[in-house]
């Protein structure tokens, strides 16, 4: 069996807080290097089930928007108005002071050509960066690991998702990411003695081959980055207020793992639940509601810190709702959506581009007019300084937002 067929069968694929093919550098030495990117770090936060980007962020001037949505519309009394077309669903009240800062830009209408409404095949076109058409088994952050960590991604996590498992955009050729739910956990998880045991079988299989070699050869570093990591963050422990649920902490975590100084380039977290077919403004808003509390902790954590001039936070969802509500209060599987970016080194803030055309569909979906790869090509070769060529497979038009 080929080493790369290996890695994919192997249980260390499907259990995220033992999957580490990126390895810091172990405690004999805490000299980390520099690499590609400089301080820079991108956080990469998820909205799974397709978002309703028109309830987000609200044409509060349009009729049809209005009329297609009589019963899940956000009443114009209630927007919190961005410009004379837009504006946040109340939920997000803890963004306004970002967006009011300039640390904030929505960007309208974004899509890709051919959109697929399966929540699957849509999610994988994302994180992979594919065509419709293409099918990649690896993510275009791990595609970022593989042309620009070289020998470095022996010393240091270049990108961690805080979850139990590893998403595809994490998934590169040669290097993955990794995946932890806390410094904590993942330390806990191999001082057990089996753990220990199999870790030490490493230095016997130094020059081998195998499948079995590489085994222990992982594990061996899976030991050693835990500790690490667990030795960098064990003093880091954010006075910041951040929401006591389960996307409060993992976004605390990120906090936390920044200050720690890991030289970590990308961090990626997810919130779930935004498939509304049914009574969807009040699902919608509890989470949107979570989403920005949250954020909003984590902006002022980074503020505090002086860490938020060089983060990048993308949030986007595998694709929008349709534009006419169904029968249930709630709509159905959409194409085009709004992505949102907050730092503190955006050259442009604000509303990027055109409000949606609720007036010109394409069999009841909104268009798209920004093809998402264009903000990934952006971000990879104005905010990381890299090639986005040789990471996205062709060339994208560059954004100004950086």
């Amino acid at each position: 069996m080929k080493r790369r067929e290996f890695i994919k069968t192997s249980a260390l694929t499907t259990v995220g807080t033992l999957w580490v093919p990126a390895f810091v550098k172990t405690l004999e030495n805490n000299t980390l290097p520099k690499t590609v990117g400089g301080n820079k770090s991108l956080i990469i936060i998820q909205l799974g089930g397709g978002n309703d980007g028109l309830n987000t962020f609200v044409p509060f001037q349009n009729d049809i928007y209005y009329r297609e949505r009589p019963q899940i519309a956000i009443g114009t009394s209630e927007v919190i108005k961005l410009n004379d077309e837009l504006g946040l669903n109340p939920a997000l009240e803890s963004l306004r002071s970002i967006y009011e800062d300039g640390n904030m830009l929505l960007i309208n209408n974004v899509g890709y050509p051919e959109p697929d409404r399966s929540h699957f095949r849509s999610m994988d076109i994302w994180q992979s960066a594919s065509d419709a058409s293409q099918y990649l088994d690896t993510g275009w952050v791990g595609r970022y690991l593989d042309a620009t960590c070289g020998g470095t991604c022996d010393m240091t996590h270049q990108a961690i998702e805080i979850d139990d498992t590893l998403s595809l955009a994490m998934k590169g050729e040669n290097i993955k990411g990794m995946a932890m739910q806390s410094a904590q956990k993942l330390y806990r998880t191999t001082q057990s003695n089996q753990m220990k045991y199999l870790a030490k079988q490493a230095h016997h299989h130094e020059h081998a081959h195998s499948p079995a070699a590489y085994l222990y050869k992982t594990l061996a570093q899976t030991v050693s980055s835990a500790a690490y990591i667990q030795e960098k963050t064990k003093n880091i422990n954010t006075k910041a207020d951040f929401p006591q649920n389960e996307f409060g902490k993992r976004l605390k975590t990120i906090s936390e793992l920044l200050q720690a100084d890991l030289q970590t380039r990308v961090y990626y977290a997810s919130l779930s639940g935004f498939d509304t077919h049914v009574n969807q403004k009040n699902t919608q808003e509890r989470l949107l509601k979570i989403y920005a509390d949250a954020v909003q902790a984590l902006v002022a954590d980074l503020k505090k810190n002086g860490k938020l001039a060089d983060v990048l936070i993308l949030t986007f969802s595998e694709f929008g709702r349709r534009v006419k509500q169904n029968g249930s209060a709630g709509t159905d599987h959409g194409t085009a959506n709004n992505v949102w970016l907050i730092g503190g080194g955006l050259k442009k803030a604000g509303v990027f581009n055109e409000a949606p055309n609720l007036s010109n569909l394409q069999e009841g979906d909104l268009k798209h007019s920004v093809d998402f790869r264009s903000i990934y090509a952006t971000i990879l070769s104005k905010h990381f300084g890299v090639d986005d060529k040789i990471i996205l497979g062709k060339n994208f038009e560059k954004l100004t937002f950086i």
